[in-house]
């Protein structure tokens, strides 16, 4: 299957109503937020999400995390260990990465660092992946709401009721937040990644939130609104990516926006270059 013919770049633009979208472990865990006040999705959190909607859609995974695991192995040494071409290649760096971005779609995808501790584990393998993403942040500076919660019941059987634990929730309010990211043809030529893997990232993209549901998230308060993908007429692209996401638009109109409808959003145009897109809102 030959592999991606020409430059891709794509943009997101992300409702958050009632919800922590990425909390700070560093922070008890509130929404994360610059220091002007912007809220904040790491590039590591979405890219996770991508990696779980790659497994909904049946794709083969390298990075999973312990919650979404579906191949029984517990470590990622373990996961390399199951590979037999893998095992046979340890000591072949080139045909090492090229097993490895075969058999996994976000390694060919995004990259991955195999090193292992151990004086027998071979040499360590770096893969650059062609799909790169930026962290998400949001138009205008968040409010953070935090809520006060107890535990009431006992963890333990004892024979008295344990004292109450309170607890702390943050969420944002409401905010739209953007990302950006773009697919390199030069690198895709290396990890073999191809239009068809363009498709499932595209996909996952689209339905980022499916099967995300948790407490600080519940169903519904993430929302892809809309997803621009673009397509180039050439390997390098006619235009610079930093050019192309200055296409997107996100403004307000009126003064303390509380639904989408409080936004306008526009995207230009330029020469050549088509635009796929995707409108949930």
């Amino acid at each position: 299957m030959e592999t991606l013919q020409n430059k891709i770049d794509f943009a997101l633009v992300i409702a958050v109503r009632h919800a922590n979208p990425n909390g700070d472990p560093l922070n008890g865990n509130r929404p994360r937020e610059t220091y002007e006040g912007y809220g904040e999705i790491s590039d590591v959190c979405l890219k996770r999400k991508i990696r779980n909607r790659m497994m909904d859609l049946g794709a083969k995974v390298f990075v999973q995390s312990d919650d979404r695991c579906n191949d029984g192995y517990k470590s990622l040494k373990d996961r390399v260990d199951g590979c037999r071409e893998l095992k046979a290649a340890s000591k072949d760096r080139e045909k090492f990465a090229q097993i490895a971005c075969e058999e996994w779609l976000d390694v060919r995808s995004f990259g991955q660092v195999f090193a292992f501790s151990g004086k027998d584990e071979g040499v360590s393998v770096s893969v650059r992946g062609p799909v790169s993403i930026h962290p998400a942040f949001s138009v205008d500076p968040i409010t953070i709401e935090s809520l006060q919660i107890t535990k009431s019941v006992n963890s333990v059987t004892k024979d008295k009721k344990s004292s109450d634990t309170m607890g702390t929730k943050h969420r944002v309010d409401f905010a739209l937040y953007t990302t950006f990211g773009s697919i390199n043809c030069q690198l895709a030529e290396k990890t073999g990644f191809t239009d068809a893997d363009a498709g499932i990232v595209r996909e996952a993209l689209r339905t980022l939130f499916e099967n995300d549901t948790s407490s600080a998230r519940p169903d519904g308060s993430m929302e892809v609104l809309r997803l621009y993908w673009w397509k180039h007429n050439c390997k390098s692209g006619q235009y610079s990516s930093a050019k192309v996401h200055r296409l997107l638009k996100v403004e307000k109109k009126v003064e303390n926006p509380q639904t989408i409808d409080g936004y306008s959003i526009t995207c230009g145009e330029l020469p050549g270059l088509s635009v796929e897109v995707y409108d949930e809102s």
